[in-house]
């Protein structure tokens, strides 16, 4: 089942997340994509925390939407993050951080999306894991020809949260059951503003590259569609 969260009386809202490697739909080992240094990749994980959602109201504002959501790919329903109850009203916007916030992450291990059995809290270093990119490349110089991306840190100079703010393109109505599908290229990981070649760093897993790795992803999303 996606998840659900209640917030009184009104309109319902899911927030679909897509997941893209440029502009095709991202499936993993069995296609090969090529990035932006014209490198051959396959991928084999992508899981990602979002939080701290917010809508923006048409007329000025916005409403919030508390918890954090760990979106995996090989969880469909995980893809689904849905909103019962919320404030009728018309809304041009959402916005939302990439990662898990300072105060989460310094409150140890916690339950649902942030239990350690997610995978995504670091043994060797307290804290959380914001974003995983895996998959296998021939340039790669790891083992297997593996790459790996574990991105994580709230602390300057290696924060790697970021704050992503999108806009409908028109007046989102919430006054029934309304969808926004959100575009997650997992490509951008891999580029915009740094092409990372997989010959040299085919593994970030502290906090050296990191904020690098977090500017990229920072603008992986995009709104596809609102109905």
């Amino acid at each position: 089942m996606p998840f659900f969260k209640t917030h009184g009386k009104g309109g319902a809202l899911t927030i679909y997340m897509d997941h893209y490697v440029g502009d095709k739909p991202l499936q993993f080992d069995t296609v090969t994509y090529t990035n932006a240094a014209g490198q051959p990749f396959t991928l084999t994980k992508f899981k990602y925390y979002i939080s701290n959602i917010n809508l923006k109201k048409a007329t000025g504002g916005s409403i919030t939407l508390d918890g954090y959501y760990l979106v995996n790919e090989e969880d469909a329903d995980s893809k689904q993050i849905r909103f019962k109850h919320l404030p009728e009203g018309d809304y041009e916007g959402v916005s939302f951080t990439i990662g898990v916030d300072s105060a989460s992450n310094c409150s140890g291990a916690q339950s649902g999306a942030l239990d350690p059995i997610n995978g995504m809290f670091w043994a060797w270093n307290t804290g959380y894991i914001f974003l995983k990119l895996e998959g296998k490349s021939p340039v790669s110089t790891s083992s297997g020809n593996e790459f790996e991306f574990h991105i994580g840190g709230y602390k300057a100079p290696a924060n790697c949260i970021r704050t992503v703010a999108l806009h409908f393109g028109k007046t989102m109505s919430l006054d029934d059951d309304r969808e926004v599908h959100i575009k997650v290229d997992a490509s951008e990981v891999l580029k915009t503003p740094t092409t990372i070649d997989l010959s040299k760093i085919s593994s970030v897993t502290d906090f050296q590259n990191a904020t690098t790795i977090a500017d990229n992803y920072a603008d992986m999303f995009s709104v596809l569609s609102v109905k």
